[in-house]
């Protein structure tokens, strides 16, 4: 059996094939570059299913995938899952995250896991050692809020992150706000993840997302990064919801 996982994110789509439940490959880029893959991927694989999360805008994406003859499952609230979900709203949990916590299940079954993606927005998800999803925290990403501080105000001008070490210290305008934005959002991390460490024992954390591999780096030793966490979770999802 072959599956197909797509990740149709607010800047990008990633895509990963399964084989027997083994992660064959992966592609990321824009959409109109991922439309041109998936045609291609069509003349090498027989896609048996297919299941597509979307936190972008993704209607005009799966229109071309269907009549490009690729039947696709769009990821929703009222999917079947492989876990408890005690999130009071559940009709409102985004669909990342709720692949996010299927891959945790999948994955680490029996133990409590903090799930951190690191993207647009940065999302804390966590699943108890009762394989219970209980919920979590949203918080800007990186590249948010660098684009906040300028956008809200008059004077401050639009900068991104190097990739050296940024000091605490900033000694002009641009490496403050790398400093501010970088560095405290490490600071942030770190104090999530010592809260659960302090209220849950033998915790388990995961950091995926686009920005993850740079935060990685940056942070304390104990964190499994993951970069196709969220499509291991879609492909268990397709793999559960299997007729």
């Amino acid at each position: 059996m072959i599956n197909l996982a797509i990740d149709f994110g607010n800047t990008r789509v990633k895509y990963g094939v399964f084989q027997n439940s083994e992660l064959k490959l992966t592609w990321a880029g824009s959409v109109s570059d991922a439309k041109t893959k998936l045609v291609e991927l069509q003349e090498t694989y027989v896609i048996d299913k297919a299941m597509l999360c979307a936190t972008g805008n993704s209607k005009d994406f799966v229109t071309f995938v269907k009549k490009a003859g690729l039947s696709i499952e769009v990821l929703s609230s009222q999917t079947p899952l492989p876990f408890a979900n005690d999130y009071e709203t559940p009709q409102t949990l985004g669909v990342d995250r709720i692949a996010l916590v299927a891959a945790a299940q999948k994955l680490y079954s029996g133990n409590h896991v903090l799930v951190i993606d690191a993207g647009t927005c940065v999302t804390y998800d966590f699943k108890d050692a009762y394989d219970a999803y209980q919920g979590g925290a949203i918080a800007p990403g990186l590249h948010m809020r660098f684009k906040a501080m300028h956008e809200f105000t008059a004077g401050l001008p639009l900068v991104t992150y190097p990739e050296a070490e940024v000091p605490v210290i900033g000694k002009n305008t641009e490496s403050a706000m790398q400093s501010g934005v970088i560095n405290g959002l490490i600071a942030e991390i770190e104090g999530v993840i010592r809260w659960y460490q302090s209220n849950y024992e033998q915790l388990t954390i995961i950091l995926t997302g686009g920005d993850g591999l740079f935060l990685s780096s940056r942070l304390k030793n104990g964190i499994f990064a993951h970069s196709n966490f969220l499509l291991e979770g879609l492909n268990y999802i397709i793999e559960f919801n299997r007729d």
